[in-house]
């Protein structure tokens, strides 16, 4: 008798890599200062943090577009759990350790964000390849998790350090190392199928020489931009508006902008059977639009946080729809279309931000009018799916 395969295992191990994810892109953050007071690194170099971070996701999300089906799912998964725990138990270590702290804690950055690359190129097409019925949901569902490991890691870390003390950090670090470290056994345990079968991949040269693919990259960069811009400065935004602690400012922030991004994509996972996607795409780039006009034109602070917090509602479909979209576009793509969608996304998410402190800056400090600039994101996305529902109705 043939055992019947669990794919609830494969979901479980899924969804607990997309929390990983979250906890390595966002609890460094929460010590940029812990790290200046202690080690007496300068802003300057804090700010490498990030940088790196991302730019190391860019180069695996480009390296895995060659050796992932060759080397398989399972071993690349499984590494990238066994990097993300490595990584976080370093972070704790290694600045000690070593003559030149900060040399510790880029290490550390390094090795989990190689984690957080395979994460976000890999677990998108193994939920993909499990025989599920309604993709479209299942993948919102998958990446509300990115979101609610966000807020997860805000508030516990948030209440670790107002109970134990910030000093304690690296307790705290080994505790959330502990979640990547389960989940290799999950990896290792659970059914994984290929997305592709063998023969029928699109190939890269081909992929890149379908004009609907590059529409798709077009979506996710605007998806990575639009996301990324408010996560990153909803904080600043926050205490600069209102005027509130920086406590306050991280949990009225960042805290309920991923909370309203998973409430939207958890939403769309359980209605997505009867709704359109590339109309509710539609509505979200509206959407998302006015709010990013809201923050940066209002003149009434609770209106810009309303800006802000609504942000979260919009962009939440945004990146797994379009996942879902050139998936089901694409259906030879395999797994080189989801790793140069995961580059898509993050360029966008580096470049957006960064434009809203460059327009700031030359503002005289005005994060409004930086906001404001990268309202143009959106409305690409707009004006890049009215071109594909044209193409759809042809």
């Amino acid at each position: 008798m043939i055992k019947q395969k669990n794919y609830k295992k494969t979901l479980i191990a899924c969804y607990l890599g997309f929390v990983t994810q979250a906890i390595s892109a966002n609890f460094a953050p929460l010590l940029f200062l812990t790290f200046i007071s202690t080690y007496g690194i300068t802003f300057e170099k804090i700010a490498m943090i990030p940088l790196v971070f991302y730019f190391t996701q860019l180069l695996i999300d480009l390296a895995t577009t060659k050796f992932a089906d060759k080397i398989g799912y399972r071993t690349c998964v499984v590494a990238s759990q066994v990097l993300s725990a490595v990584g976080l138990v370093l972070m704790a270590i290694l600045p000690e350790v070593l003559p030149v702290p900060f040399i510790g804690i880029l290490i550390s950055v390094v090795l989990y964000a190689i984690g957080s690359g395979l994460i976000e190129v890999l677990v998108s097409p193994i939920v993909e390849a499990c025989p599920f019925e309604n993709k479209d949901g299942m993948m919102s569902l998958l990446h509300s998790f990115y979101c609610w490991g966000a807020v997860g890691v805000i508030l516990a870390s948030t209440f670790f350090f107002a109970i134990l003390g910030v000093e304690n950090w690296k307790i705290l670090t080994f505790i959330w190392a502990l979640v990547p470290l389960y989940n290799t056994f999950n990896f290792i345990n659970c059914p994984i199928e290929r997305l592709v079968e063998d023969g029928k991949n699109m190939g890269i040269s081909k992929l890149l020489k379908t004009p609907i693919f590059w529409l798709m990259i077009m979506l996710m960069a605007c998806s990575g931009a639009s996301e990324a811009t408010m996560a990153q400065w909803a904080s600043a935004f926050t205490e600069s508006a209102i005027g509130v602690s920086k406590t306050v400012g991280d949990l009225a922030g960042p805290c309920l902008f991923a909370m309203l991004m998973g409430i939207s994509r958890m939403l769309y996972g359980k209605f997505s059977k009867k709704l359109d996607l590339t109309k509710v795409m539609l509505v979200c780039g509206i959407m998302c639009a006015g709010c990013y006009l809201l923050a940066s034109l209002s003149t009434l602070p609770i209106l810009g946080l309303a800006g802000c917090a609504l942000c979260g509602l919009a962009v939440g479909i945004m990146w797994p729809g379009s996942i879902s979209i050139s998936a089901q576009k694409c259906p030879g793509g395999g797994t080189a279309m989801f790793a140069f969608l995961a580059l898509a996304g993050d360029l966008g998410a580096m470049v957006s931000p960064t434009m809203v402190g460059s327009f700031s800056e030359m503002a005289g400090g005005n994060l409004k009018i930086g906001l404001l600039a990268t309202t143009i994101f959106p409305l690409i996305l707009v004006f890049g799916l009215l071109i594909l529902k044209n193409k759809i109705s042809k």
